[in-house]
């Protein structure tokens, strides 16, 4: 088998199974298991692979065939300009959180002290600590597992900041000059309905909002005033559906200049306010 069959056979087995995705996904998978670029499989597409290599791409090719993310199997995602490690136990972190992370930016100033609950990867707060100066960063998560995976991207990005386990507040001490949060936000029921890549492979509990989707919302906008400085910042994600309702709670418990923001596709993606 040369480069190009290899590839061709990697697409074939992916649109058969359903990725919608499968010429862009099974390059991308052979340059990983190949560690080429673009450039060069096209430049010797009628080269043979080396035999390990095609069968470990046909390993990764089953794996990906059986819905599993391709992230999790490359382990990598970008996110505004970066590379993070990923694994089942994080979300793997998407396009429209960078939203999230460009108003923290404009609302933050350098040498803030900032919380990042839900934190997972660590994706949001470790790339606004590395476009912003002097940063004292926190990131909370309940699950052990995630902030190892946030741990580590903070070695490899050679940022210092601080991870606890914690749910939302319980072990959260001092105060912020902005609070972030990515909460769990889709409704139980709806969860079952989502592509199989998220709800089979993503960690539920990273998902769960509860019966309405807004339960981390309510503790969120409850509580976070205790642990903000005065005038500072509150920010979240949230659903295409759900500004209204999260807003609304905002402005319920006493938050001023309460927007919502939408992301690139115009769909609501950011709730922010301040104490």
């Amino acid at each position: 088998m040369n480069y190009r069959e290899t590839y061709e056979y990697g697409r074939g087995v992916l649109a058969e199974c359903g990725i919608s995705e499968a010429k862009l996904e099974a390059r991308l998978l052979l340059e990983y298991v190949c560690k080429k670029d673009r450039s060069y499989l096209l430049a010797h597409g009628e080269d043979v692979i080396p035999e390990e290599a095609f069968e470990i791409y046909k390993t990764e090719i089953a794996k990906r065939a059986s819905h599993i993310p391709l992230q999790q199997i490359t382990g990598v995602q970008e996110f505004m300009g970066f590379e993070f490690l990923v694994n089942e136990h994080v979300l793997i972190p998407r396009q429209d959180t960078e939203t999230l992370v460009e108003e923290a930016m404009i609302e933050i100033q350098d040498c803030s002290r900032v919380l990042d609950l839900c934190t997972g990867s660590g994706c949001i707060l470790l790339s606004l600590m590395k476009y912003k100066n002097g940063i004292e960063g926190v990131g909370a998560d309940i699950s052990a597992e995630a902030l190892q995976v946030a741990k580590e991207n903070s070695r490899r990005l050679q940022v210092e900041a601080e991870f606890i386990q914690s749910d939302m507040f319980d072990r959260i001490e001092g105060k912020f000059d902005a609070i972030l949060c990515n909460p769990p936000y889709i409704r139980t029921d709806v969860i079952e309905t989502l592509m199989e890549e998220v709800r089979a492979h993503e960690p539920f509990l990273a998902l769960d909002g509860k019966e309405d989707g807004l339960h981390f919302y309510r503790i969120l906008t409850r509580e976070a005033g205790s642990y903000l400085q005065n005038g500072g910042a509150l920010l979240t994600e949230i659903g295409y559906d759900q500004g209204e309702a999260v807003s609304e709670l905002f402005r319920e418990h006493g938050y001023k200049d309460v927007q919502v923001i939408n992301d690139l596709a115009g769909l609501t993606r950011v709730v922010k306010g301040k104490k």
